[in-house]
């Protein structure tokens, strides 16, 4: 489950990111430290996954157990830093991985 929810992740931010210039309008975007920190500070929220895009950005998943809110960055290569989704109702199921060449 984790890896399916990780995988439908980074096809959300892909998807987003094909359409970056109608959305630069609305994206948050800031230096990274600065958006970890106010995670980790309003929400208790930690990194709990992160994997490499096709284009070389960097998709993390944020969450907390405690306060159940999730967010998910994308860091591009350039270094700048955006918001792509964040909720609420956070649960981390641990589900084994699912061995290579098997379906999930």
């Amino acid at each position: 489950m984790q890896k399916t929810l990780f995988a439908l992740s980074l096809g959300i931010a892909g998807y987003l990111l094909a359409i970056h210039g109608v959305m630069a309008q609305q994206a948050q975007c800031a230096e990274r430290q600065t958006i970890i920190e106010s995670l980790q500070v309003k929400y208790g929220e930690t990194r709990q996954s992160v994997g490499l895009a096709q284009n070389n950005g960097v998709v993390e998943i944020f969450a907390s157990s405690s306060t159940g809110t999730w967010t998910i960055l994308f860091t591009s290569p350039s270094g700048s830093t955006c918001l792509v989704a964040s909720g609420e109702n956070y649960e981390n199921v641990g589900d084994p991985p699912v061995p290579t060449g098997e379906k999930a």
